[in-house]
């Protein structure tokens, strides 16, 4: 069997959980251009970890400046055979208060100027999406959290916006109208190339703030946003560590695995080389190219 590797991607105050054993940071290169930032190669209890920080350590990066395809590039080819997601994002909803974690289990992409997918330009491959979250991982997290006493809202909506500023007032009562139920920046196109690569994905998401819909409350902005990141940062780290130590030690069955099965429509004479080089890591497995994860 092949050893599982749990690869995670959210804000740093996510990595510095208790017990994380020989933590290194290690650059990793990509033929789709400069990740956000290096790895962070750890183990935890016996389970192999991979950190990227999705802003970069600092957070130096905006949302709609992330080299989405790079990072879920360099997470494949660091071993990462699974992917869970932690992010911020707003409530569309009056029972999701600021504080509450939740565990979408569907996207509305709203995004409109970032590279969505790794084919294209000589090699056409379309993927299956109608359900983009590994059942089987938040499944998971829903469990972890509970042992970790987190409270958790499984299941919802989220819409990403391409960012970097915040919904109109306008904007925000129409996803409410789509029955959204949070809005973030930084799911999409991740979600959808996770899934291009094959890496079984789900995202949890800590709400800050309530956007720009609530007649009672003040519309969003930074210092919300961070207050409550800073409160809600002890109980990341508490779900975070209760996910590795019921993470299979070795990987399972998820059908995400074999997305690209019958994902490519171009014949094989007349896909380019060089293209297929750069989908090495991403897509190896059924291009046959011999980097292939």
């Amino acid at each position: 069997m092949t050893e599982a590797v749990l690869g995670i991607i959210g804000g740093s105050g996510v990595y510095d959980i208790p017990g994380l054993e020989n933590p290194r940071w290690l650059p990793i290169e990509s033929p789709w251009g400069q990740p956000s930032d290096a790895i962070l190669f750890a183990e935890f209890q016996g389970l192999k970890l991979r950190f990227l920080p999705r802003h970069g350590r600092g957070h130096r990066l905006a949302p709609n400046e992330l080299n989405f395809r790079a990072n879920i590039d360099v997470l494949k080819r660091a071993g990462v055979t699974d992917l869970i997601s932690i992010s911020a994002v707003g409530s569309l909803r009056e029972h999701l208060a600021p504080g509450t974690f939740v565990l979408p289990d569907q996207y509305i992409d709203r995004t409109h100027a970032r590279p969505a997918s790794f084919f294209g330009g000589g090699i056409v491959g379309h993927v299956g999406f109608a359900e983009p979250v590994s059942a089987r991982l938040r499944a998971l997290v829903a469990k972890a959290a509970g042992e970790a006493g987190v409270a958790l809202s499984d299941g919802g909506t989220l819409v990403v916006i391409e960012g970097p500023q915040f919904s109109t007032r306008a904007e925000s009562e129409m996803y409410r109208t789509l029955k959204a139920d949070i809005i973030g920046m930084t799911a999409m196109p991740e979600a959808k190339l996770a899934r291009e690569a094959e890496l079984p994905y789900a995202t949890v998401a800590m709400v800050t703030d309530y956007d720009a819909w609530h007649p009672h409350h003040e519309a969003v902005d930074v210092q919300a946003v961070v207050a409550t990141l800073h409160a809600n940062r002890d109980k990341a780290q508490a779900l975070v560590s209760a996910i590795a130590r019921g993470f299979p030690r070795q990987v399972e069955d998820d059908p995400a695995r074999t997305a690209l099965d019958h994902a490519f429509m171009t014949a094989p004479e007349a896909r380019p080389s060089g293209l297929m080089s750069r989908l090495d890591a991403v897509a190896g497995r059924v291009l046959g190219n011999a980097n292939g994860k």
